[in-house]
């Protein structure tokens, strides 16, 4: 990898991504339409760096940004998995449409090695814990994961057809600084304003997989220093990226609290999942990429408090996410 081209480089993985690419000497080219990146985490100031302000939407524009460039880390996207069905077209165009143009621009810069950040969910409710990559697909529960797994047969489909390199990677849920939008922002948002309550969705109950932001770039470095995919048979691997373990909602907020201080009444809205498309329990099953040698260094509780000391540190994000 040489001149790296990063959708989404000044939202939370990406900006991050960017920092860790340009501290191991890369050349980066940037690309965000800042419609939930910021402006705050893209500061950083190197002859390396180029940081271009554009939508995935508009190919033209697209194409010219990634002239030159050799590989490409796509991140970009609308990770709004809550209220997805308010805004149905969201999920097709900034997902699945960018996706292609993605593929599309690279096929005419004749850069052919992708990684693409997809997500557990593309499990739906899975019924074998903790899933593996060849897991059978089951029903999709989400726009947002429906949106990913055309992204991903996509990939798959250049992968053969124009013997693109790709990288699957299905993410749970990722935690570190400059996270803006998940479970510990909107705990802490809430116990800002009122330390003596916590409205939490669903019943609590919800058991889920996280993975601390720099272990999750790690991971992904690691597979492809490793070119595992050019020894596929169809030149695209898939790889889950996760911590070993799960917690519940309930232990989580019992972490959270405990770092603050606090003892607020909680307040449940009932069932199993917080919203239409909530998973009530995603663990994945991670050996393939742990085969590669990697390890993730913090827990699932140290990266949520890692999460939520970054949050006190930066209470701004909540004034730009309102």
């Amino acid at each position: 990898m040489d001149r790296i081209f990063v959708t989404g480089a000044a939202g939370f993985i990406g900006s991050n991504l960017v920092d860790h690419l340009l501290a191991s000497g890369r050349e980066v080219v940037g690309w965000d339409n800042f419609s939930t990146g910021q402006n705050r985490f893209v500061e950083a100031s190197s002859a390396r760096y180029q940081l271009i302000e554009g939508d995935n939407l508009d190919l033209t524009a697209l194409t010219k940004a990634m002239a030159g460039c050799d590989t490409v880390f796509h991140l970009a996207a609308n990770a709004d998995v809550r209220f997805g069905l308010e805004h149905p077209s969201k999920d097709l165009q900034q997902n699945t449409i960018a996706t292609f143009n993605v593929l599309e621009a690279m096929r005419a810069n004749s850069i052919a090695r992708i990684a693409f950040s997809s997500t557990g969910s593309v499990y739906g409710e899975a019924t074998v814990f903790p899933t593996p990559e060849d897991a059978p697909f089951p029903v999709q529960t989400s726009l947002y994961a429906a949106s990913k797994v055309a992204g991903e047969a996509m990939i798959q489909a250049y992968c053969e057809g124009f013997g693109f390199e790709g990288y699957i990677f299905r993410f749970v849920s990722i935690l570190g600084e400059r996270y803006t939008h998940g479970h510990v922002f909107d705990f802490y948002n809430q116990l800002m304003d009122h330390p003596n309550r916590l409205k939490v969705l669903g019943d609590g109950r919800q058991r889920k997989s996280y993975l601390y932001v720099k272990d999750c770039l790690n991971a992904m470095l690691r597979v492809m220093s490793l070119e595992t995919a050019t020894k596929a048979k169809h030149r695209c691997e898939v790889y889950n990226l996760g911590a070993d373990e799960f917690c519940a909602v309930r232990d989580s907020i019992s972490w959270i609290c405990g770092h603050l201080g606090l003892d607020p009444e909680l307040e449940f809205t009932g069932g199993e999942r917080g919203w239409v498309g909530d998973n009530p329990f995603i663990f994945l099953e991670t050996g393939k990429v742990r085969a590669t040698g990697w390890q993730n260094e913090l827990t699932i509780r140290e990266a949520v408090l890692r999460t939520l000391d970054w949050l006190r540190g930066n209470s701004w994000v909540f004034e730009k996410r309102a």
